[in-house]
């Protein structure tokens, strides 16, 4: 079983804002996209920093109103936000 992995999400500035969990950097930027405003066709970076690491991993997040699945339980709405991330790069952060 993957051991949790406690990301911090990130703006271009520096400031730290939210905490997502996962066993990947991907699981938590498809978390914070699902709390976005981006679309398809205008995506916003998501950057993550891992929790005791000096790297942030960057994605381009997106969330769209889908259809829920066929074997949806009952109290499913009929569309649901479905998150997106295309990963962009990696970030080494520089020693203060």
């Amino acid at each position: 079983m993957a051991k949790t992995r406690t990301f911090v999400l990130r703006n271009k500035n520096g400031k730290e804002t939210g905490i997502f969990s996962g066993s990947q950097p991907r699981q938590a930027a498809l978390k914070a996209a699902n709390r976005s405003k981006g679309t398809k066709s205008k995506p916003v970076e998501i950057r993550m920093r891992e929790r005791g690491t000096k790297k942030v991993h960057i994605f381009k997040g997106w969330k769209a109103l889908v259809s829920a699945p066929k074997n949806k339980p009952s109290w499913m709405p009929a569309k649901i936000n479905k998150p997106n991330v295309k990963k962009a790069g990696v970030e080494n952060l520089k020693k203060l």
